[in-house]
């Protein structure tokens, strides 16, 4: 399954733009990593998101993951 790279600009609505993919995970880590170096970090996002296909990918990107918190018996 393939790796995605979005960029997401800031702001109240969410724009999901498919940069590129990769098979490895390691080479779409290194890429966003890279375009983040060379990108105002304050006006957009760059993620890397796993999924099937484009569609899963950006629902996992629209997905709000519940945080988890620990208790003194997790630690």
């Amino acid at each position: 399954m393939p790796y995605y790279i979005y960029r997401i600009p800031a702001g109240p609505v969410k724009i999901y733009e498919k940069i590129t993919e990769y098979t490895v995970f390691k080479d779409a880590s290194a890429e966003a990593k890279r375009i983040r170096k060379e990108v105002d970090l304050t006006k957009m996002q760059i993620k890397v998101v796993f999924g099937d296909n484009e569609q899963q990918a950006e629902e996992a990107l629209m997905s709000v993951r519940e945080a988890e918190y620990l208790t003194g018996d997790d630690w």
